[in-house]
């Protein structure tokens, strides 16, 4: 646990321009906290420059935009990597892309991608039914991903390569047995496609992690990230033969959950975020994100990141919860709850596999319906008072919700923007020519797409021109 190193504490910072996220991103280093998340905003999440016609009006809104090299090393610039302990990113659809410009700006800015560790998100199966982010079809989005699996278990062994994200799940509605047995079901569908690539289990398990919420039932939330460890023990040791004690150990990465936080009232989520913090502490997490109390209303503003981290810190430092590992062991009613979702999270992952496997049931829109179900009654319980939010449907006074709390300049698009135009006019277009070409092959080829997207990434191509030519190739989901 805890008793000779406390988790990673990393806030998801990004919005505006690459150049306020750098700025934000140290703000947050001087204060203590050990890794960062980068935030990326829509049109760099589905693939698109910002002078896309679809991006017009999204560009730096809920995250920064990255469209090509020159933008990642804005970002990093100044930022001692070999120091902190993680960096994480919310690429999806795009993973190998956004690997590729952290290794590529690495490299630029003096240091090698070996200084330090990378966790991606990565998980393209949940966009379809929880975050909308997807680009491709799913069979062809999911290969993709493995392509950076693949690619960081032969190269960068120490970094993170993919994420099984239930947080998105259950944000979406779903309950904390969904939310652990989708996340789950969906990464036995990558670990069955990286074993097609060649790899043993024993080359990529240690590094995988779960992403999770941390919600405001303490004891359900704890109980859950002990049954989720259960299950992935026996997942690793009995299905997949995995001999390397780390790969048996489940990582989780922990974000309390948005959707319990209100708008009315708003300062009441800095207690909610702060017991949800402590649920996923007392649950021996390995990294925590914490909300901010004004993102109900907009995106954080920089005194309630600070905020936010703080909550971490004084529970790191001031209540001697982390002396103790697994502090709740031993309690009847958390044993109890333990055994219970344990066995009902492994209940709804054999429903799943009797739909074919997450896949499957993606495809076929069940898991999507699962989860539309869940969230219309989670709805309709707080409607009616059956489920408790202070401040919406009891003890209400009637204040008046805030405006955002923060707000972005408006003239970061075109900043951007001019910022493509430049780039296109004064890099060696022969050369981008010929790194696009390579990406093509591969995907007509079926060949890692790696190595062929680091080099156009080297050559300054955007984000949009090679996620085009991908889709030119695989298609796009409808």
């Amino acid at each position: 646990m805890y008793r000779e190193g406390l988790w990673v504490m990393g806030q998801y910072s990004g919005y505006a321009t690459p150049r306020e996220t750098n700025a934000r991103i140290k703000s947050l280093l001087a204060r203590g906290q050990k890794g960062f998340s980068i935030a990326l905003d829509l049109p760099t999440q589905n693939g698109l420059d910002s002078d896309d016609p679809l991006a017009r009006g999204e560009v730096g809104k809920v995250g920064v935009p990255l469209d090509s090299l020159a933008d990642m090393e804005e970002l990093l610039d100044g930022i001692p990597l070999h120091q902190l302990h993680q960096i994480r990113t919310t690429a999806n659809s795009i993973g190998p892309i956004a690997a590729s410009l952290i290794i590529a700006a690495s490299e630029r800015l003096g240091g090698t991608p070996d200084d330090f560790r990378v966790m991606f998100q990565n998980d393209v199966l949940k966009e379809y039914v929880a975050r909308g982010t997807q680009i491709f079809p799913p069979r062809r989005g999911l290969e993709f991903s493995i392509d950076l699996v693949e690619y960081c278990a032969r190269h960068l062994p120490h970094w993170e390569p993919i994420e099984f994200c239930g947080y998105h799940i259950r944000d979406s509605g779903a309950n904390a047995i969904q939310e652990v047995a989708i996340a789950s079901a969906n990464g036995i569908e990558y670990i069955e496609a990286a074993l097609r690539r060649g790899l043993a289990v024993d080359d990529f398990a240690p590094n995988l992690f779960m992403f999770l919420s941390a919600d405001l039932d303490i004891f359900e939330e704890v109980a859950k990230y002990r049954a989720a460890r259960r299950m992935w023990a026996h997942l690793m040791r009995d299905r997949y033969g995995a001999a390397d004690p780390n790969s048996h150990a489940l990582n989780i990465f922990v974000y309390t959950l948005g959707g319990s936080l209100t708008a009315q009232e708003h300062l009441n989520n800095l207690s909610r975020v702060a017991f949800e913090a402590l649920a996923a502490v007392l649950g021996g997490v390995q990294t925590l994100a914490t909300s901010s109390y004004d993102e109900a209303i907009g995106l954080p503003s920089a005194e309630a990141a600070n905020l936010s981290l703080r909550a971490q810190q004084i529970i790191a430092l001031e209540t001697g919860v982390p002396r103790t590992a697994d502090p709740l062991a031993g309690s009847y009613f958390v044993e109890w709850l333990t055994d219970q979702l344990h066995s009902k999270i492994l209940e709804y992952m054999n429903q799943i596999a009797e739909q074919g496997g997450a896949l499957k049931a993606l495809e076929s829109g069940w898991i999507g319906a699962e989860i539309e179900r869940e969230a219309y009654a989670l709805q309709r319980d707080i409607d009616d008072g059956t489920r408790p939010r202070i401040g919406v449907n009891r003890f209400a006074d009637g204040a008046p919700t805030p405006t955002a709390a923060f707000a972005i300049a408006n003239d970061g698009e075109d900043e951007q923007i001019e910022k493509l135009r430049r780039l296109r006019a004064d890099r060696n277009n022969s050369d981008v020519d010929e790194a696009l070409a390579e990406v093509r092959d591969a995907a007509v080829t079926g060949r890692n797409s790696m190595q062929p997207i680091l080099q156009a990434i080297k050559s300054y191509a955007t984000v949009g021109e090679i996620t085009s030519v991908l889709r030119d190739e695989w298609g796009t989901y409808r």
